[in-house]
């Protein structure tokens, strides 16, 4: 396929998928398979746009196949036999698209039976379309675990058979901060992009303008739905003058005003009037709101109202202490009342480990630094900043900004290339490297890569711990350590890590399981025979799960597994063919649903006859964590 084409699908199904998905769940009611059927879509435009040409209205296109697609699926349902013909009936005379199909959406995945991590991450899956990865970065955390969230949030919902409507009344007001946030969050990813090449994804911000003035029709009375959308719209309206002919970022006091869009900076300032119309004490969204109007009065960079600035941040950092609001306070303290005063408050958030790899932490203090005429520090915090920062637009101009500082005069080895040598030792074996690797990795993302090595202190390494292994385990702890001790003997320094103390682990007994309540319940039967399987044949889950259908000898009551043979009891044996169903090929234990094109797993471990991939051991470890509160570890004997 090519890249024209794989581009045009990509842009087609980033602007389409939440309409998309929104509407399909209107027909299944069930977001989880809504998403499998719209991904079918998508599979089917990948096969025939290149052959057949890209259609006049791709929209329509994707909708028209997934929705004949969601009939299909239907008809086949044997759950919805009875009322297959009336559904179909239902869903072929329903019109292609509502108008609130979208919010409706948005308000399942804000739901209050899932957690707000999940809520966040399915509303941004669902509605923006962010990729796991890219949610991962905007929440400073793993593509894995926000693809567990995802799928698991998108389980609950099905499980506890959320209907997808709008709220009403009370349950309307309860919802809206978490759709708020969610909204914001969509802002902010498009606003300034956690990653890729351009530093404004448009596409996003529009799509969170647009959801914001939806919520704000539906609730004219809640001021903060109108500090969001004119915090916003103010913002929006700078996205011209935010970057050069290159791409590069602009700061705000070296952007050109005129370039500003006055439409949207008047939009703002209408909805910032609606919001203190209202008459309620202003929260988080108000007073953001209110700092933007601040920029936005200001003819010049000069004529900013710093001392204003600082005195809503002031409140909103009561409102809202997080630490990037703690940061972004830091600088307007900077602003108004000088660079130390900034520099002071900053230096108080570099041991928070929620700031640990946000990029914009270091760049602050080099700009500080830099007012302070400290360039030889300034641009090592440049440097910093731009080894953390995932966009390349901001790494380019980051990095711009460390070169146009002078270099500090050369005082021996310096901390990346001491690592970078120490690492290359052949005496230590492959695992003990990257262990250590780990380590010095960290080190040299906290402190940058130009820190003279010997300016590698006691101090300096006990902050990075704290920061980033303070809560971890002993052993973690203690492997980090030993790991630095390594390296400061190698490199003939003073115990880097004398500051750091010997963790004594904990002794953990293992949990006693009591069985006899669990086989009680009504168990489904998936989870029942692993279990029992798992607590009769003593074996790992891994090895468990990783059975197939063709390894089993089920008269015989035992399996093949990596060359030996392992057995299990009567209450396996009795449940096994049924679970089986006839199957003969193909994994024992099957996840959920059919997975969607975009992680089809590999032939071995998918059923040939379902077409469902093997449960996985996060999935299964975390079914039986919330039926029993313990690890599947404890169902062996």
């Amino acid at each position: 396929m090519s890249t024209a084409i794989h581009r045009t699908v990509d842009a087609v199904w980033r602007l389409e998928s939440a309409r998309l998905i929104a509407g399909l769940t209107r027909l299944v009611h069930d977001v989880g398979l809504a998403e499998e059927i719209a991904q079918d879509a998508l599979v089917a435009a990948l096969e025939q746009w290149p052959v057949a040409g890209v259609p006049d209205n791709p929209g329509a296109w994707l909708t028209t196949v997934a929705r004949r697609r969601a009939v299909d699926h239907i008809r086949r349902s044997q759950l919805l036999e009875r009322k297959q013909e009336e559904l179909a009936r239902e869903a072929e005379q329903q019109p292609e698209r509502e108008p609130d199909d979208v919010l409706r959406l948005m308000f399942i995945s804000c739901h209050p039976v899932l957690p707000t991590p999940a809520r966040v991450a399915l509303t941004l899956r669902l509605i923006a379309g962010l990729s796991a990865a890219e949610i991962g970065r905007a929440f400073l955390t793993t593509e894995s675990k926000i693809t567990a969230r995802i799928a698991d949030a998108k389980q609950t919902l099905a499980d506890r058979r959320v209907p997808f409507e709008l709220p009403a009344g009370a349950e309307l007001a309860d919802r809206l901060s978490s759709v708020l946030e969610v909204v914001y969050l969509v802002f902010n990813e498009g606003y300034s992009a956690s990653a890729g090449d351009d530093l404004i994804r448009a596409d996003l911000c529009l799509e969170a303008l647009r959801l914001g003035r939806l919520l704000a029709e539906l609730a004219p009375a809640e001021p903060e739905v109108h500090g969001l959308v004119a915090l916003m719209e103010i913002q929006a309206s700078r996205a011209a003058a935010r970057t050069g002919p290159d791409g590069e970022p602009v700061p705000l006091p070296e952007q050109n005003r005129a370039r500003w869009d006055q439409l949207l900076i008047r939009r703002g300032f209408t909805a910032m009037l609606r919001a203190r119309d209202l008459g309620a004490p202003p929260g988080p969204y108000v007073v953001q709101a209110a700092i933007a109007v601040c920029h936005a009065q200001a003819r010049t960079a000069q004529d900013t109202d710093w001392a204003q600035i600082a005195s809503l941040y002031d409140v909103l950092v009561r409102l809202l202490p997080t630490p990037v609001v703690q940061l972004n306070r830091a600088v307007a303290i900077g602003m108004a009342r000088g660079p130390q005063a900034g520099l002071d408050l900053v230096d108080s958030l570099t041991g928070d480990p929620a700031l640990r790899d946000y990029h914009l932490l270091p760049a602050v203090r080099a700009d500080l630094l830099a007012r302070l005429d400290r360039p030889a520090q300034a641009r090592r915090e440049f440097e910093r900043a731009a080894a953390a920062a995932r966009n390349a637009a901001e790494r380019e101009f980051l990095l711009r900004r460390a070169a146009a500082l002078p270099e500090a005069p050369a005082t021996g080895p310096t901390l990346g290339q001491s690592a970078r040598e120490f690492l290359l030792r052949t005496d230590l074996d492959a695992q003990t490297i990257r262990s250590y690797a780990q380590t010095l990795r960290r080190l040299c993302l906290d402190l940058g890569d130009s820190l003279p090595l010997s300016a590698l202190t006691p101090e300096r390494v006990g902050g990075v711990f704290t920061a980033s292994w303070g809560d971890a385990a002993a052993r973690t702890w203690n492997r980090h350590r030993a790991a630095v001790r390594s390296f400061g003997t190698w490199a003939g320094l003073a115990d880097p890590a004398a500051r750091l103390d010997l963790r004594t682990p904990e002794p953990s007994p293992r949990p006693v399981l009591d069985l006899d309540p669990l086989w009680a319940r009504d168990l489904p039967l998936r989870e029942h025979t692993l279990w029992r399987l798992l607590h009769e044949s003593g074996v790992s889950a891994r090895t468990a799960l990783a059975l197939d259908v063709a390894d089993l000898d089920l008269d015989d009551r035992r399996a093949r597994v990596g060359g030996r043979w392992i057995g299990w009891r009567a209450r396996t044996a009795a449940l096994l063919p049924q679970l089986l169903a006839g199957r003969t090929r193909g994994p024992v234990f099957l996840a959920d649903r059919r997975p969607g094109p975009a992680r089809t797993p590999a032939a071995a471990d998918r059923c040939p006859d379902t077409g469902r991939g093997r449960l996985s051991y996060e999935r299964a470890e975390y079914l039986f964590k919330q039926a029993t509160g313990h690890t599947l570890r404890d169902l062996k004997h």
